[in-house]
């Protein structure tokens, strides 16, 4: 039976993805994050022994902290930022427990460099459609959510990048980009090492509406005639993104919830005569 102040593998999975998913905090020791630089999805990585110099920085927002083992690290930790006033739980049986359960990990050396805020930085072409949207969804849902995106003139966006810091993706010649039939929202699952059903089945149905292939999932004509409405609505790139981030959860949760469940309302049907 888990401890009041945890939260079992199980259920953080169910959390993960979502957009009200608590903030996760590793605070794993160095040797046990080098045998293992993965990180559960979103996670933060703060040393537990500054936690009284860090602590505020989470004032208000839900905290699930993991260590190793979910023992002395984090369930010291979580006890440090209850005192702080914050609401936080620890991670019961830690990474270990959660690698052990096939929860998706994301692979820390595939993250491109942080700024001096701990953000990752992103641009690409401006007028997103589709890959533009669900890469920077998977991002901000599964890696970094606090990643900067900009959008800027097509002819830019290298030039941007350089100057800025910022890590060009979707963009021809670029390492974050599509790779033969896959699509960018593919290329990023591969190099985070993001792997679940829901996700792979969410990735086949971009494939197919960002490369014209609606023939390879049902869902995909859905996605690419939604997609084109909200450009449509928005002038503003990231008023865009903002919107269509709803769009790509209710995706997922079908992706990941809803896949046997089927809709079919016979109440219009002439009932027979007796």
């Amino acid at each position: 039976m888990p401890n009041l102040d945890s939260i079992t593998p199980q259920q953080l999975s169910r959390l993960i993805g979502l957009p009200d998913c608590p903030t996760i905090i590793d605070v794993r020791d160095d040797d046990d994050y080098a045998a293992d630089p993965r990180s559960i999805p979103t996670a933060k990585r703060r040393d537990y022994r500054k936690v009284a110099d860090w602590a505020a920085a989470f004032a208000g927002r839900q905290v699930v902290v993991t260590c190793q083992r979910g023992l002395k690290l984090s369930q010291g930790v979580a006890a440090w930022l209850r005192h702080e006033g914050i609401a936080a739980e620890s991670l019961e049986g830690g990474h270990e427990a959660w690698a052990a359960q096939n929860g998706p990990l994301v692979r820390e050396g595939a993250l491109p460099r942080r700024d001096d805020k701990g953000r990752t930085l992103w641009v690409t072409r401006a007028r997103p459609k589709i890959d533009r949207i669900a890469c920077p969804w998977l991002i901000r849902r599964f890696v970094d959510p606090d990643a900067v995106f900009l959008f800027v003139a097509q002819a830019e966006v290298t030039n941007v990048a350089e100057r800025f810091g910022a890590t060009p993706f979707d963009i021809d010649g670029a390492f974050w980009s599509h790779r033969g039939e896959s699509c960018t929202f593919d290329t990023m699952l591969q190099e985070f090492g993001l792997q679940s059903e829901a996700l792979a089945r969410l990735a086949v149905i971009v494939r197919g509406a960002d490369t014209d292939r609606l023939d390879i999932a049902p869902q995909a004509a859905g996605l690419l005639a939604a997609s084109l409405g909200f450009s449509r609505m928005y002038k503003d790139d990231l008023a865009q993104l903002e919107a269509s981030l709803p769009l790509y959860d209710a995706f997922y949760r079908w992706c990941r919830d809803a896949v046997g469940e089927a809709h079919n309302w016979s109440g219009h049907q002439a009932r027979s005569s007796t």
